[in-house]
């Protein structure tokens, strides 16, 4: 069976969220909600579906979204029982009535993968959509994704719960980037199973992570840490074109943010380590060329 958790701290959507899971066709699942020591109480929304499906809530007595939000989602993960499976959907997400059916019919494809994909598509505070409904190539190489066109949120993914718990998820600032390189671990950079018949809507608004223009200097910091990884603990992943483009992404956060003096010293000195100096020399006048641009503004 599939467990649903929903890592539960803003009312706003909530109750969306649950009436999206409450009409999936098929009611093969369970939902744990982990209440993360939120001030606004759902219990009133929560009796609303105490009859529609089955579910697990448990409030916890400390916040720990606000300063590890992946230290949140693990704690929800320990509440599911005998599940193989889990979907983490976030509590103003919402899932279309077939995801957990699309699940089902294609369990048979899952031998040697570890990690599903939905479809997604954005909506905004309205539930109105706000962009096309992303596919993707039924069996994909995890670090293919990293360099075609596309986008992703937790919510869409599905994991083998053992390989999740054994594996975790990378702590980055926001969990920015931590979906991300959860799917590389997880499947250990091989095949994603995608199942476009199912598609979860991705709310984009300003009470969520993604859709707050105000966080983007955390967003930035986990990004970096997210692209250093890659270029120095799993940089035999990759051959000798993706690495440049990983490199050079990382650059542009150096680039974006100048004073940061502590990323330009883990930059240069993972460009030393792999004796490339000439990169370092590259990143001196990329930054010289940005201070100079911005000066002119």
């Amino acid at each position: 069976m599939l467990a649903i958790v929903i890592p539960y701290y803003k009312a706003v959507f909530f109750e969306d969220a649950l009436e999206s899971v409450a009409n999936q066709t098929d009611k093969r699942f369970r939902l744990y909600i982990g209440n993360d020591n939120s001030p606004e109480n759902p219990t009133a929304i929560l009796d609303k579906f105490r009859d529609r499906f089955d579910f697990e809530y448990r409030f916890f007595d400390t916040n720990l979204g606000g300063t590890s939000l992946v230290s949140q989602w693990e704690r929800c993960l320990a509440m599911i029982r005998d599940e193989s499976w889990v979907m983490i959907l976030g509590d103003d997400d919402q899932l279309q009535p077939n995801v957990v059916g699309t699940f089902h019919a294609n369990i048979d494809k899952t031998e040697g993968v570890n990690v599903i994909r939905m479809a997604s598509v954005k909506i905004d505070d309205s539930g109105r959509t706000i962009s096309e409904v992303y596919t993707h190539p039924e069996l994909e190489k995890s670090t293919d994704f990293l360099f075609r066109e596309s986008r992703s949120s937790l919510g869409e993914y599905i994991f083998r719960v053992e390989k999740l718990r054994a594996t975790g998820f990378a702590d980055f600032p926001l969990a920015w980037y931590s979906d991300l390189m959860a799917v590389l671990e997880i499947s250990d950079f091989g095949n994603v199973l995608s199942l476009d018949q199912g598609v979860v809507n991705i709310r984009i608004s300003g009470h969520s992570i993604s859709g707050n223009k105000g966080l983007q200097q955390s967003k930035n910091k986990a990004a970096a840490a997210f692209y250093l990884k890659l270029c120095s603990v799993y940089r035999s992943r990759f051959d000798s074109a993706q690495l440049a483009q990983l490199e050079e992404k990382l650059e542009k956060l150096y680039v974006w943010d100048k004073s940061n003096l502590k990323l330009f010293v883990k930059i240069a000195t993972l460009h030393l380590k792999y004796k490339s100096p000439g990169k370092i020399a590259r990143l001196v006048k990329k930054a010289i060329v940005a201070v100079t641009r911005s000066r002119r503004q």
